[in-house]
């Protein structure tokens, strides 16, 4: 247990208090006045940048920063913040390309995009696969995993602290719909930002010996300087692979794959086309505060690894550094209070027991489960608002009204949380529960890529296409997990995008060819010659690339440099369907036609992301 003074649960309480306050109070409606679907599902409209940057790391940070990736800092090193860091480049990407087309259309849902692009096959797959997902998987996870962080940090019982949660999580969450989630994430953000920072000061204080957090990390980086680098070399790191044994670091995170590999569809994935992150933007006020609010988030997403795995790695310096004795006498406690870290995991919850004093240690407890019950109402919603959008308003009550339809979200929000915590203490019968959700869910992500990228910036794409290239996705993840089982993750997402592409293609073309629901149109395009450009330069980096793969990845393999031939076909692939939407004269009788301005950013905008771009620049260059 974390040892919680008087002090501490009052800081909890207040904590407990406001949200639950704040989440009431905004859930309400004038007298008189009904609540629209709108406003349940998309927070009518109103979100400035400030709330949709806050409420979108709120809804991504969740128990698996604070105590799973602080535990990789404790193994590994900074190398696991390329996941945090690279989603800061992302969502520049999605703020200038995707968000526009998804609020110039005026969805609510990531499916009822692909029924507007595609048709209600492909719509209707995704959204029954986002549910259950979003339902046995994310929720479930989240829920078990944060009851597993209040059981080995406060002893609460698991299924008190899972029942605790998703109460607390949806006394707001299902009554007051995305306008609470949302608003009261801006107070999360305060709690999760503050109170991991407090952590680090402190971890950061212990390693000096009192003289500093400056000084603390600079002993950080002489006392670990392995565990500052970026990019990890095959064979060179060991790592507990959960079942008492050891792995090799490089199969979670193979070398320059977090430079040129999967980590990117992951991201795109996760970050612009995932219903619980990018409803955030859809509700946003205007296209000018959503894209501002997702560069505020990229640049918390810069900060994040100094709030969850620099105190992973400063509780590898104060374990590995002292001895018990050492570190009972520089504490001044006993001996047996101090406890051990007998898995990586258990490096969060040891400093906020031992190095984090009275008081403080509520406020970072309360950042831990800022950063849980955030996620599950995000989560919540999403689920509630794909169901009643995409499911109930389709094929169960096509004329239904607001009061229907908000109902509807609430139930189903209801029943969401019962079914996760009921499925929840499941996991707790399965080895490394976690690792192995992220893994099977992720083989969906390069089908969700591929299938966007044909509907966002292909007009030949067609829906026979798409539902193809998404059938083949999880057979095809299967299929080279069982052949290559030693094969890394994100090298495998890897190949199953670039056949993925292939099969994307292939169908799409073949369907041009037989002229199949297409319909001609001019090809005297305002905007061909600069989309030409556009795509020849794609091209001519994709050919670049794929010529540097095949001559180098002999040579580096235990860098994993043949990661680069998924970037390699990703400009390849961009390429020549931009080239194809403006060179050929017939298109998909569903395709976009998508304004030129549309992508065209202000000045306030290129300046916030080149800094963006500048700092992740700097980063991998001092660690690489």
């Amino acid at each position: 247990m974390a040892h919680f003074e008087t002090i501490d649960f009052i800081v909890f309480i207040i904590y407990v208090l406001v949200i639950m306050g704040a989440g009431l109070w905004l859930s309400r409606t004038k007298k008189g006045k009904e609540k629209t679907s709108q406003d349940y599902f998309l927070a009518d409209r109103s979100l400035t940048w400030w709330a949709i940057g806050a409420s979108l790391i709120a809804a991504n940070i969740s128990a698996e920063h604070f105590i799973a990736m602080s535990g990789s800092g404790f193994a590994v090193g900074m190398a696991i913040a390329a996941y945090e860091w690279a989603a800061a480049i992302i969502l520049i990407f999605v703020a200038k390309f995707m968000l526009p087309v998804f609020l110039d259309k005026q969805i609510y849902t990531m499916p009822q995009f692909l029924q507007q692009r595609f048709n209600r096959g492909v719509s209707t797959a995704f959204a029954f696969f986002w549910l259950l997902v979003y339902i046995f998987v994310n929720l479930t996870s989240v829920t078990y995993l944060g009851a597993l962080a209040l059981e080995n940090i406060l002893g609460v019982p698991l299924l008190w602290g899972i029942w605790g949660l998703a109460l607390f999580s949806g006394i707001y969450s299902v009554y007051g719909g995305l306008k609470a989630v949302a608003w009261t994430d801006v107070i999360q953000v305060i709690f999760l930002v503050g109170g991991g920072l407090v952590t680090t000061w402190f971890a950061l204080d212990a390693v000096s010996l009192g003289h500093g957090p400056l000084k603390g990390m600079q002993e950080l980086i002489k006392e670990a300087d392995n565990h500052f680098t970026m990019i990890l070399e095959k064979g060179t790191v060991m790592v507990p692979d959960g079942t008492g044994g050891m792995k090799d670091a490089f199969l979670d995170l193979p070398g320059l794959t977090v430079i040129f590999g999967a980590i990117w569809i992951s991201g795109i994935a996760y970050w612009g086309f995932n219903q619980y992150i990018i409803q955030k933007g859809l509700a946003a006020k205007n296209l000018r505060e959503a894209r501002r609010g997702l560069l505020f988030a990229g640049y918390l997403k810069l900060l994040m690894p100094l709030l969850v795995v620099v105190p992973g790695i400063a509780a590898y310096v104060l374990f590995q550094k002292n001895s018990p004795a050492e570190l009972a006498e520089i504490l001044g406690k006993p001996v047996e209070t101090l406890g051990e870290i007998h898995r990586s995991d258990d490096a969060y919850p040891w400093l906020l027991r031992n190095f984090v004093p009275a008081g403080i240690k509520g406020l970072a407890f309360a950042a831990l489960v800022a950063a849980i019950v955030s996620s599950l109402a995000s989560m919540v919603n999403s689920t509630s608002t794909i169901f009643t959008i995409d499911i109930y308003k389709n094929f169960i009550n096509r004329e239904a009204g607001n009061r229907q339809l908000v109902l509807t979200g609430r139930i189903v929000a209801v029943a969401a949380l019962l079914i996760a915590v009921l499925v929840a203490p499941q996991l707790a019968t399965l080895d490394q529960a976690f690792q192995y959700i992220q893994e099977y869910t992720g083989f969906i992500a390069p089908g969700v890529v591929v299938v966007f990228f044909m509907g966002l910036f292909w007009k030949q794409a067609t829906a026979r296409a798409a539902l193809y290239t998404a059938i083949a996705t999880l057979p095809l993840g299967f299929f080279i997990k069982w052949l290559y089982p030693e094969l890394p993750f994100l090298l495998r997402m890897s190949y199953i995008f670039i056949v993925l592409c292939f099969i994307g293609m292939a169908v799409s073309l073949l369907d041009s060819k037989r002229r199949i629901n297409f319909t001609p149109i001019s090809i005297q395009d305002a905007n061909r010659r600069s989309m030409g450009k556009q795509a020849y330069a794609l091209l001519a980096t994709g050919f670049f690339l794929l010529i540097a793969g095949l001559v180098y990845s002999g040579a580096f393999a235990h860098l994993a440099f043949e990661s680069i031939f998924m970037l390699a076909t990703a400009c390849l692939f961009l390429g020549a369907i931009i080239l194809m939407s403006f060179k050929l004269p017939f298109k998909d009788h569903k395709a976009i036609d998508i304004e030129p301005d549309l992508s065209s950013t202000d000045r306030v905008f290129n300046i916030w992301a080149i800094g963006i771009v500048v700092i992740f620049t700097a980063l991998y260059y001092f660690l690489w």
